[in-house]
């Protein structure tokens, strides 16, 4: 009965949508990397893993037009949703880097299949009336069932199950099309383009850039997040503006047309990506963000099937599968990419990915307001030249490159995550070092004490941290601080800035450090945490935070080996930095270097470690690594 009314009110058009966008969001997007990082597939793995996701969705969204041996719609996506579904399935084993590779390969070809087959035949689904509202419910719902707190935040193999389950769910859905003689006339007309197909592509894939940025950067900066999807206000608050922003798109876009609706998602993303340079607007862009996306997708769906113009199911195919594999796709992996190297989106690229989408409507501005332009130029003209003549600011003396890094420091925000005064009587002292003159502090210009702590306190970092770990760290910050939730500040080398930024923190010690490293020489590993310590415990972490630079082809080792002070030990075919002696005495040594780091050397520790932690890692560093010879 249920299924009955269903298929006679197309509203398994819209529950196909939903699905397709709870699958990609939520699992694609977002379990099946938190899963890799719980199996410790990091780094260049990872890099790997991801882009064979990449590499199978564009393979499949441009092939999927051309797969003649399901000729039906419906059986291409059953097809689709059975391999989606097998990938979230895999996902729960514990996958070595090749699995991985293979499984990610799995999910991007059943996205490309199942989104180019969906879109390009969604009437047969929807039917013709109230398409457009069908897609934008679907499309809404999707988006609210993301945003469920306790879907959110539930572990990555919930969200691949209920993944999985959809899939299945899916495949039913699409078992009921709708015969074309029932159906009456469309109510939503093709749209007579003014721009090319190109840049309708173009533009889909701008947005998608600005989308894709925006989320790494928000999912991977705490002062961001906190602002935005922590919290079960926050959540259910996004999901609403998703699911009224969707609905409203497609009134949008069957009362005034594609182009206005593009502007205005290209307008809310825009204002949301400059608003997340700062955290403290987090708030405000989290309103605009969802608006802006959800706007966006409802015209991606519903382009190929109901607004293109294109005369022929082939030709709409066609279409869907360059708008799926390269703004899609690309324009997704591009948006990570940028995230993951940049850690913000330059108002400059927000400029030119605004230009790009209103591009048709400038060009009719162009066209018929030439007074109003000639006059608005004249006026721009006329303010510049009054700026250029203005006297300009006497020159300041120069300034080292400490004084010009504590300036970058500033003006990157570095104050919103990291403090510079360790809390005395606390086992901070022990972590980041001695206690600072809080009097000195006060006197600085301005004081950088912070006002709350997401990464380590800083006020000690030069005798910790060595100039290339520094730089290490501001290029690939997962690399060398395991799951650091920094972005990459990679970008500041492109100039003096990162060298500059590396000169201050270097300079960051106090009197007190020395005295502090022979208190880091005095520390044993607890006998508790020696007791709860499991060897087996400690490969991952081997593999989370030393193989790095202790593999032979650590991805950090081959990066940066001729900068070494001295190359790390290759612990799993080396010598090992330990002499002979009772294992107790091996694995307290380790646990100290581990901890501590070695002093002069490029060589950190890893403070943040738990006790317990640290003992399995050293236990099993003590059985595993190659000792040296005894003597005979």
């Amino acid at each position: 009965m249920l299924f009955g009314k269903l298929r006679r009110s197309g509203g398994q058009g819209a529950a196909l949508v939903a699905i397709t966008y709870v699958y990609f969001l939520i699992f694609a997007q977002f379990a099946f990397l938190h899963r890799l990082d719980t199996l410790a597939i990091t780094g260049t793995h990872l890099k790997s893993v991801m882009a064979a996701m990449a590499l199978g969705g564009i393979l499949l969204s441009l092939l999927a037009p051309r797969i003649c041996l399901l000729p039906s719609p419906a059986g291409r996506l059953q097809l689709a949703f059975f391999i989606a579904g097998i990938a979230a399935a895999f996902t729960a084993a514990p996958l070595t880097p090749a699995a991985a590779l293979a499984v990610s390969l799995l999910i991007g070809a059943g996205l490309g299949l199942l989104t180019v087959t969906l879109v390009t035949n969604l009437r047969e689904w929807t039917g013709n009336r109230n398409a457009l509202f069908k897609v934008g419910l679907g499309t809404g719902i999707g988006y609210l069932f993301c945003n469920v707190p306790s879907f959110f935040t539930a572990t990555p193999q919930i969200q691949a199950a209920i993944a999985g389950a959809l899939c299945l769910l899916g495949i039913v859905f699409a078992h009921f099309t709708l015969d074309p003689a029932d159906q009456p006339a469309s109510d939503a007309p093709p749209i007579s383009l003014t721009a090319p197909f190109a840049l309708v592509v173009a533009s889909f894939a701008a947005l998608i850039w600005l989308d894709s940025a925006a989320f790494f950067i928000i999912q991977n900066t705490t002062a961001l997040k906190a602002g935005t999807w922590q919290g079960s206000a926050h959540l259910w608050a996004s999901g609403f503006i998703h699911f009224g922003s969707a609905l409203l798109s497609a009134y949008l876009l069957r009362c005034r047309g594609l182009s206005v609706v593009l502007a205005l998602a290209v307008g809310a993303l825009a204002f949301a990506c400059l608003l997340l340079l700062d955290p403290a607007r987090a708030l405000t862009a989290f309103i605009f963000y969802p608006i802006g996306v959800s706007l966006y997708s409802v015209a991606l769906v519903a382009f190929p099937s109901i607004l293109s113009p294109a005369a022929t199911t082939a030709e709409r195919a066609r279409q869907a599968g360059w708008i799926y594999a390269i703004a899609g796709w690309l324009g997704s992996a591009l948006g990570i990419g940028m995230g993951q190297n940049l850690g913000h989106i330059s108002p400059a690229f927000v400029a030119v990915a605004s230009a790009v989408v209103l591009l048709p409507v400038l060009i009719r501005i162009f066209r018929h307001r030439t007074h109003e332009l000639a006059v608005t130029g004249l006026v721009l003209l006329a303010t510049l030249v009054v700026y250029r003549a203005q006297p300009s600011a006497p020159v300041a003396a120069s300034q080292s490159a400490v004084e010009r890094g504590r300036l970058v420091y500033i003006s990157e925000g570095c104050i919103h995550c990291h403090s510079q005064y360790v809390r005395p009587n606390t086992a901070d002292v022990l972590m980041w070092g001695p206690v600072g003159n809080l009097d000195g502090i006060h006197q600085e210009r301005p004081p950088l004490i912070g006002n709350r702590r997401q990464g380590p306190d800083l006020s000690q970092i030069g005798a910790r941290r060595s100039a290339l770990w520094l730089k290490m760290h501001f290029y690939y910050p997962r690399q060398v601080s395991g799951p650091s939730i920094m972005p990459s500040y990679a970008f500041l080398f492109r100039d003096e800035k990162g060298n500059d930024l590396v000169a201050y923190l270097a300079s960051l010690r106090g009197p007190g450090a020395e005295l502090h490293i022979a208190d880091e020489q005095r520390w044993h590993l607890p006998a508790e945490a020696l007791v709860a310590a499991d060897p087996a415990d400690g490969r991952p972490l081997y593999y989370r935070y030393c193989a790095t630079c202790h593999d032979a082809g650590g991805s950090t080792r081959l990066r940066w080996q001729s900068e070494f002070i001295q190359p790390p030990a290759i612990l799993n075919s080396g010598v090992m930095l330990t002499g002979a002696g009772a294992e107790s005495a091996r694995v307290d040594h380790l646990a100290k270097i581990i901890k501590f780091g070695i002093p002069n050397s490029d060589m950190a520790g890893h403070e943040y470690l738990s006790d317990c932690d640290i003992a399995s890692l050293s236990k099993w560093l003590a059985q595993n690594s190659a000792r040296p010879a005894q003597k005979q």
